[in-house]
């Protein structure tokens, strides 16, 4: 059996941003065209680092914002891969490790017209606890993002809840990504918000669909200025996909016109979006201008595959943008 240390941790405890949350393996299956129940296609099958949380420390320090990841994965093969894949991407992870459960994955069916829905398998991020928590690094932390992952079962929900509190305790803003508009149904639009509005959230981050469901309006500006009041000061900004983003925020809602709208596969769109905004408004403070930014990015993960493309000269002359 492979054996690595039970937690990597760096020297450095300051962490500008914090990020808590799932790591996983993505097994991506793309079809060529429509999928016939009992029916064979060919398509495109790929293995590839995903996970929410992941993605969006991997995307903001793409944007050359310093990113630590706090995550569990399991003591095996895949577990040894999420290290390598996030030290050669820069992320300074913090990784409880576990000979308990195998390191998680999720299944990703792409559709013909770029459409995406996951099976997300209960992987060893998804039995994070309080106790195994990096609580040094989360209070050096200046900004601490959570996403809906974290809080759909419990644990890791008591985790995610106590590092909110102990990065706040210190000094930290706190950001949240809504998650998943049907886990939210599953889960009971009440029962989430009982679990997460409470937490003091300084930035939201939902989709169109889970901004539906939390609010039952249907107009971007009316989810938004729900939204605000459901998470009491919460800078929302609400991502549109084909149709841009709406930031709600100071009392003003802006909308942000999408960049491009070539889609290939929508896997990662989100995570992007977030990592890029985050980057860039945790460094200038200018909500209106982090949207646009962050748009650009996800226009371009989208026309291609996978949550984490390789970035080419296009993005890359994006990316250094931010500064």
């Amino acid at each position: 059996m492979l054996r690595f240390p039970t937690t990597v941790r760096s020297a450095a405890v300051a962490a500008p941003l914090c990020v808590l949350g799932d790591f996983a393996w993505d097994v991506l299956i793309r079809t060529n065209t429509e999928l016939l129940r009992g029916g064979d296609t060919f398509g495109e099958v790929m293995l590839t680092p995903g996970g929410s949380a992941a993605n969006v420390a991997v995307w903001a320090t793409r944007c050359g914002y310093e990113s630590h990841f706090i995550g569990k994965i399991g003591r095996d093969r895949f577990g040894q891969l999420a290290q390598e894949d996030l030290a050669r991407e820069g992320v300074i992870a913090h990784l409880v490790e576990t000979d308990a459960h195998l390191t998680g994955s999720v299944a990703v069916f792409v559709d013909h017209t770029g459409e995406r829905s996951m099976v997300s398998g209960h992987g060893a991020d998804f039995y994070l606890l309080p106790s195994e928590l990096p609580k040094d690094v989360i209070r050096g932390a200046r900004h601490l993002h959570l996403t809906a992952w974290s809080f759909f079962v419990d644990p890791p929900r008591s985790a995610a809840r106590a590092a909110a509190h102990l990065a706040q305790d210190s000094g930290a803003t706190l950001s949240f990504d809504t998650g998943s508009f049907q886990m939210i149904h599953e889960m009971g639009v009440d029962h989430f918000l009982a679990c997460t509005a409470d937490l003091g959230v300084d930035i939201l981050l939902p989709n169109y669909e889970e901004g539906e469901v939390l609010t039952g309006l249907e107009e971007p500006a009316d989810i938004a200025l729900r939204l605000t009041e459901l998470y009491p000061g919460a800078l929302v900004m609400l991502k549109l996909d084909a149709d841009g983003a709406f930031v709600h925020h100071g009392g003003v809602g802006t909308p942000i016109p999408p960049a491009t709208n070539n889609l290939v596969d929508a896997t990662g769109a989100g995570d992007s979006f977030a990592g890029g905004f985050l980057a860039h408004y945790l460094q200038h403070g200018d909500a209106v201008a982090a949207a646009r930014f962050a748009t650009s990015i996800s226009a371009w993960v989208i026309e291609h595959l996978g949550a984490r493309p390789t970035p080419d000269a296009r993005v890359e002359a994006v990316l250094r943008s931010v500064h």
